[in-house]
């Protein structure tokens, strides 16, 4: 195709910081990814509104992060209460005018994840009423409280923290594989009702990777989990904070709708 002869490409621009005076609110932000996505995006000049269960955690992290340009606050948070998560997203625009953005990170794994898994027909109800509650219900009540937020600031962007289990299936834990398959049929259909509002919802989808609850996993398990990727490798939660740092900047303005692997090519095969 040739370019129209009047047409000159815009310069390139380099912002140093990519989230620049941004405010983001992150969940499940104590530990693990959300610790990691609220020192990335602390780094890169957001505002960042830490949520979690544990506070006293979050606390250490906010005294630790804060500047006088850029501000980490901590907010009590337990997704599955819709109280505190409408308080959670309250606090970020009493405090900073706005909301920007969010990464809806905080989840649950299934017990099966630590074990050789149970079958689905073998489940305890419980136990999926628990992890469908964090995982989907959570994800749900988020969008549900900040997409407001994010229209009254006329537009943002929304991360919902999936799974490469969002995008096959696997044996033995499949409550926690059908949580993740919602995340990302939320994440679509949130991101249909707002195309046309400058709000863009993209999902997330992480596989092995190294965290707390990682590093507890027996060295068998870590070993056998790594082997599902073509690249036999862990990533570092920091790694999937960068990915989600993409998601909420600029730079993927064109992107919406979309579940962005960040596994190591496990869904392509073994």
């Amino acid at each position: 195709m040739t370019s129209h002869p009047n047409h000159h490409p815009a310069p390139v621009t380099i912002q140093a910081r990519r989230l620049e005076g941004k405010v983001i609110l992150i969940t499940g932000a104590s530990a693990g990814m959300g610790e990691a996505a609220t020192r990335r995006f602390a780094a890169e000049g957001a505002h960042v509104v830490a949520g979690a269960r544990r506070t006293d955690r979050l606390q250490t992290l906010a005294a630790e992060l804060s500047t006088a340009d850029n501000q980490v606050i901590a907010v009590p948070l337990d997704v599955t209460d819709e109280a505190m998560v409408e308080a959670a997203v309250t606090a970020a625009v009493k405090r900073f005018g706005r909301l920007d953005g969010a990464l809806n990170n905080a989840g649950i794994t299934s017990d099966g994840i630590t074990s050789d898994g149970t079958p689905l027909h073998e489940k305890d109800t419980d136990a999926y009423d628990r992890v469908m509650g964090v995982n989907a219900r959570g994800v749900f009540l988020s969008m549900k409280h900040e997409i407001p937020a994010l229209l009254a600031a006329q537009g943002g962007s929304i991360v919902n923290v999936s799974s490469v289990g969002g995008m096959v299936g696997v044996a033995g834990i499949s409550e926690y594989v059908a949580s993740k398959w919602a995340v990302n049929g939320l994440t679509k259909s949130a991101a249909l009702e707002l195309a046309s509002s400058n709000v863009r919802v993209n999902s997330l989808a992480p596989g092995s990777t190294r965290t707390e609850m990682w590093d507890t996993l027996p060295i068998e398990l870590q070993q056998h989990l790594a082997s599902m990727a073509p690249t036999n490798q862990i990533a570092l939660a920091d790694d999937m904070a960068r990915a989600a740092l993409f998601l909420l900047s600029d730079e993927s303005c064109w992107t919406t709708g979309a579940i962005i692997p960040a596994e190591g090519g496990h869904h392509i095969g073994r």
